[in-house]
Order: C-alpha cells, then structure tokens, then sequence
C-alpha cells in the first residue's frame, strides 16, 4: 500500500515537470486523415531507425529518418508487406502516413504522406549559428 501512494506521488510530481519540457519532437500515425481516397490504406509504422514501437502515433526526433511500414493485409498476405522509406521529419509536426494502392487486389503499394499539421503542445526552438 505505501509502494502504490509513493508511486502515485511520484507521478503526480512528474507531470508538472514533463509539461515543462521544451525539446522539439513529431508525431509518426498510422491513421488515414482523409477518409475520402477509395485507394488509399492505414499502415502500422513498425520501425523507425531500426527501433521497433508499439504505440501510435510514434514520437520522434526531427530530422532524416528511416522508417518501416507494415501495409494493409490482402488475400495472398495476412500480414502485409513491409516497405522501408526515408522522411525528413520537421520538427512538431503530426504526420498522417498512409498505403496507396493501385487496386485493393494489390500486393503492392507505396508510402505517402496523407496530411501534416503542427503540433500545438510542441515548440520548437530555433538553433541559430553563428556563420558569417
């Protein structure tokens, strides 16, 4: 019982600082923002850089990224295929990523970004240099 109200504490402390913190990220979704495109299918973002995650939407560091999608399943593939693309991720940015497919009897499909919008919880601090 003291263990459960520590950690409740503990957490309750925490929030407060997470809210705080400044450093820039973007979101990675799976999720198909526009509903309308009949040829278009949500996909599973599995690895980004070669990390594997299990949450949607993924948070990442802006920046070149690597990312692997799991497509939709079709008749010959219950799981779907995996397709491997690179995204320059601006930073606090929430990316809608998606499958286009030219049929849904398709194996085959490619990645796209579906839609992009700010994130009102990120700022994003601009690193200035001092080039002349």
């Amino acid at each position: 019982m003291k263990t459960i109200v520590l950690a409740v504490a503990g957490a309750t402390l925490l929030i407060p600082l997470m809210a705080g913190c400044t450093t820039p990220y973007s979101q990675l979704d799976g999720t198909r923002y526009h509903r309308v495109p009949i040829d278009t299918y949500p996909v599973v973002v599995a690895k980004v850089d070669g990390e594997s995650y299990l949450r949607n939407p993924v948070l990442v560091e802006p920046g070149l990224r690597k990312i692997m999608v799991q497509g939709p399943p079709t008749y010959t593939n219950r799981d779907g295929a995996l397709r491997e693309f690179n995204l320059d991720v601006k930073p606090c940015t929430h990316y809608h990523l998606v499958a286009v497919k030219s049929s849904p009897l398709s194996n085959d499909f490619t990645v796209k970004v579906d839609y992009e919008s700010p994130l009102s919880s990120c700022t994003a601090t601009a690193k200035t240099s001092a080039t002349p």
